[in-house]
């Protein structure tokens, strides 16, 4: 599983050979959750409150990276890093 993103102690990572619509993986402690990139929502798992607030600031500020990051994983070629949340 690459890991595009850390911060907070939240690692955010995307497989190949994925489902969509487009997501990504969250794992937070012993929380684990998916999330759509288009409207943030959460598709399987949970996550404490204030983690979610800052994966979903967090995706808003990188959408269209995550969503080029998606396409390049559908390609099975490398995927890019993208910026932790400061």
């Amino acid at each position: 599983m690459p890991e595009i993103s850390r911060f907070y102690g939240i690692v955010i990572a995307m497989f190949y050979n994925e489902h969509n619509p487009p997501h990504f993986h969250v794992s937070y402690g012993e929380y684990k959750a998916v999330i759509r990139i288009k409207d943030f929502g959460i598709a399987e798992g949970s996550l404490p409150p204030k983690a979610l607030a800052l994966v979903t600031e967090w995706t808003s500020k990188h959408q269209q990276e995550l969503l080029i990051d998606w396409e390049l994983a559908e390609e099975k070629k490398q995927l890019i890093k993208i910026e932790p949340l400061f």
